[in-house]
Parts: structure tokens; C-alpha cells; sequence
């Protein structure tokens, strides 16, 4: 093979790599806002790390989510935005590596609150996303770690769950 091609394969392949990472984060973030807490802790690898100022470090995958699903389940809608996103694969020994890490923001919209049809005026609140990614035997790219700060916030949170 010339180093043409093998360069083009690796170049390929961290391309792949790049579009799984943003397609694990779309999945995962979607899932949490139609509740399937099932889909979105399948992004996350067993013993990740989760650090949200209000809350500090959560660790592993089950504490995570059960935290996060404490918080917002109770919202009638909610809406998870990632911005900016920019992922880097790490490179060993020329070819793709099985790690990567990513930096964005987030943009979260919730409505509603604990009572049944109960409307609320729209919480929001956003800020920088710092992740690391590995890629998981058999299950392709899950987040290793996340950071999330929020930098700021509009409106009230009626059910306090992101003190």
C-alpha cells in the first residue's frame, strides 16, 4: 500500500471516529429529552465521571444517571443544545486512537413542573461542556468524562433541581 493511501485511511479514519463521537452525543442528548434514561446512560461508559458545578463529581454510570434522572424527569419538555461542538480524536502511532476529547456549550430549555399540566415560564441555562471519550470494547465511543459549567441562567427553576 503507498503511503499515499495509508495516509488517506488514517486521515478517513479520524473522520469516522470524529462523526461516531457527534453521533453518540446526538443520540444520548436527544434521549434525555423524550426521558429514555435507558439510551442516554448506554452513551456512558461504566465508570465515568460527571462534574456539574451545583452538584460536584458524580461517579460512575448508575450514580449518573440516577442523579440526572432525579433532576429532570419531573419537567414536562425539555430540550438539551450543543454548540459549537469540536472533537479531537487522539492519534497513536499515525492511526486512530480509543480516545478523544471534545469541548462545546450547552443551551438547556426546561418547562413545566411537578404537577400534571402544570406550566411554568421556560428555565434555561447554559454553559462549556468538556468531555473525554473512549472508544468501549464491542460498543464503539462512550463518554469517559464530562465537565459542565453553567456561566448562566434565565428564569426560575421551579423544582430547584439544578442547585
Amino acid at each position: 500500500m503507498s503511503d499515499h493511501v495509508a495516509a488517506l485511511e488514517r486521515r478517513l479514519g479520524l473522520l469516522e471516529d470524529k462523526e461516531a463521537v457527534r453521533a453518540l452525543l446526538l443520540r444520548g442528548w436527544r434521549a434525555l429529552d423524550r426521558g429514555d434514561w435507558e439510551a442516554w446512560s448506554a452513551c456512558w461508559a461504566e465508570d465515568a465521571v460527571l462534574e456539574f458545578g451545583p452538584w460536584g463529581e458524580i461517579r460512575g454510570r448508575e450514580a449518573i444517571r440516577a442523579r440526572v434522572e432525579e433532576a429532570e424527569s419531573p419537567y414536562a419538555a425539555m430540550q438539551h443544545h450543543i454548540l459549537n461542538l469540536h472533537v479531537e480524536v487522539e492519534a497513536a502511532g499515525g492511526a486512530a486512537g480509543d480516545r478523544a476529547t471534545g469541548i462545546g456549550y450547552m443551551w438547556f430549555v426546561a418547562v413545566g413542573g411537578p404537577a400534571p399540566g402544570a406550566v411554568a415560564a421556560p428555565y434555561a441555562m447554559g454553559g462549556p461542556y468538556d468531555w473525554k471519550f473512549r472508544r468501549g470494547p464491542g460498543r464503539g465511543w462512550l463518554v469517559a468524562r464530562q465537565r459542565l459549567g453553567v456561566q448562566w441562567t434565565h428564569g426560575a427553576d421551579p423544582l430547584r433541581a439544578f442547585e
